[in-house]
């Protein structure tokens, strides 16, 4: 059966970004939950190591799907690896919900961490393929709105299902899960395909008629078609000649690329904003807050990660990707520093743990206006970081790769974020027993440390073809600092292709494995173009 095809490309991001929602739904399936008398009972009040590792197993899965994920997306296809992932999704969720101890409830974790792995690195990939050069940073962003809308959903459901009596308290909650995962199922096979994965794999036909549905509304002979298709052409062409094997990471200017979009998700995750998404009741049981009170006093810092995420949305593809990450890591290590600080000099010990039941992961407690200060800057820290690096760190890692090692590329940058994530998620709960505020003050030195690399390594790709960032990072390049947005060089071809046509020349599309030429030939016909790009019926795709 041959489905129909839907091409807006926003329409696209909000179907592909609930993978990112699972994500979300799987976070906060934890941060309503642990504080919980349901929960505590029933797992014997987890604490130190044994929390962590519960915490930290999504990360741990999420390593594993990430490793999978390139070789996977690259045999079968961005759109169809993201189907496949969702597969783990639903076994990892029944496992979950039917846990009896804590060991299953890991195991379930584990398993929907492989899905999140997945499309953690796969959508983005996506997105990336599929959007205009101006609109690429908002359509990724997407993903980060979807992550965050996963976190606010779940949690209030969390909340809500708290009030439900024993284990069907958080089973119901974790249930719920399935629902954005046959949502993603469905909704999936009426998407295209990468037109630059169709190239990839030899399928140029394809590539060129999808390129034009979504550049163009269909027009094979629109010069933004014919100026892009030229860009990924020459691109596939030069990369096929260069190492096949692990050396394309480091080839050359390659060893940059894979170092920009590995640690711009490892800092994301070292910037410590993720504690406050995992372990947000924690920290604002240090502050003095429990009960109903704590909770809905974190589905507020949730709320303000969905409206300032919005925010970037509309001007990420505006002011660029650099100073975004650069004084967002700067503001973020001085709300990490003002935390650590107050909880040092005004917190008192409370070896038994705070809470009633009491939490044993948290040993600490701060009452008066030093909480209240603390709580604010916990919220100015999240509203930073929705409006930098949670967003920018998705978009910058996805576009840093070239089309051969993008999938893989962009798999293992995930693995670093998840890696770090997994080892932030069991460090944080014994870190808040045994080193209580300095776990923050460790975190704000990464953040300078993040600012202080994204200055001196990271060039700005903002306004740019996929095709054309690989000249920022090659020996020739400019200087990281003395790059800007804008600047494409497409806008000068697509100008070219438009007087060529004018003058009456053939235009030139040459498919990327057939050797052939297709003309346009602009004398005969205004919107002809033969054989490559030629109006003929595309082969439909293997649904």
């Amino acid at each position: 059966m041959h489905l129909p095809k839907i091409y807006n490309t926003y329409f696209v991001a909000i179907i592909a970004t609930v993978g990112g929602m699972l994500f979300g739904f799987d976070i906060s399936s934890m941060s309503a939950i642990v504080g919980t008398k349901q929960y505590l009972d029933y797992f014997d009040n987890p604490h130190g190591i044994i929390q962590g590792a519960i915490g930290s197993a999504l990360a741990a899965g999420s390593v594993v799907g990430s490793l999978m994920a390139g070789p996977i997306s690259d045999k079968w296809g961005r759109r169809d690896s993201i189907f496949f992932a969702c597969l783990w999704w639903l076994i990892g969720t029944a496992v979950q919900v039917a846990c009896k101890d804590f060991g299953q409830l890991i195991a379930g974790r584990i398993l929907n961490g492989v899905c999140v792995g997945i499309t953690s690195s796969q959508v983005p990939v996506y997105l990336a393929e599929i959007a205009k050069k101006d609109k690429r940073g908002s359509i990724i962003v997407i993903q980060q709105l979807a992550i965050e809308w996963g976190i606010f959903i779940m949690f209030f459901t969390g909340y809500g299902c708290s009030f439900i009596a024993g284990t069907a308290s958080f089973r119901t909650a974790w249930g719920v899960q399935f629902v954005p995962a046959v949502i993603l199922m469905i909704g999936l096979p009426f998407l295209p395909r990468s037109p630059r994965w169709l190239a990839k794999v030899g399928r140029e036909e394809e590539a060129i008629q999808t390129l034009a549905n979504i550049q163009a509304n269909g027009n094979r002979d629109d010069p933004l078609v014919i100026a892009e298709w030229e860009e990924i052409y020459t691109v596939l062409t030069a990369e096929r000649e260069a190492p096949h094997s692990w050396r394309k990471f480091v080839y050359k200017g390659m060893w940059r690329r894979t170092l920009a979009g590995m640690s711009v998700q490892a800092w994301q995750q070292m910037s410590g904003a993720n504690v406050m998404t995992y372990y947000v009741v924690y920290v604002f049981q240090m502050a003095g807050l429990n009960g109903n009170i704590n909770l809905i006093s974190s589905g507020v810092q949730y709320a303000l990660f969905i409206i300032f995420t919005t925010v970037v949305f509309f001007f990420i593809d505006k002011t660029g990707r650099r100073p975004l990450l650069i004084y967002g890591a700067i503001g973020m290590g001085i709300c990490q520093f003002v935390v650590g600080g107050l909880m040092g000099s005004y917190g008192v010990l409370v070896p038994g743990g705070v809470g009633d039941p009491p939490n044993k992961n948290v040993v600490i407690q701060v009452h008066g206006a030093p909480a209240h200060t603390i709580i604010a800057f916990c919220y100015l820290l999240i509203i930073v970081y929705a409006l930098t690096l949670a967003p920018v760190a998705w978009v910058y890692a996805a576009e840093v790769w070239s089309l051969e090692t993008r999938a893989t590329g962009m798999s293992l940058a995930a693995v670093a974020n998840w890696l770090f994530n997994f080892a932030l998620g069991l460090f944080v709960p014994p870190a808040f027993r045994n080193i209580t505020y300095k776990t923050f003050i460790i975190f704000g030195i990464l953040c300078f440390a993040a600012a202080v690399q994204a200055y001196f390594t990271y060039p700005e790709t903002c306004g740019k073809t996929l095709e054309e960032i690989e000249i920022l990072f090659s020996d020739d390049g400019p200087r990281p600092w003395k790059t800007k947005p804008g600047g494409s060089r497409l806008d000068a071809e697509i100008q070219a292709v438009i007087d060529r046509k004018t003058k009456g020349e053939a235009v030139f599309v040459r498919a990327a494995n057939s050797g052939k030429d297709a003309t346009v030939d602009s004398e005969k016909a205004t919107h002809e173009v033969t054989p490559c790009v030629e109006s003929a019926t595309v082969p439909a795709e293997k649904e």
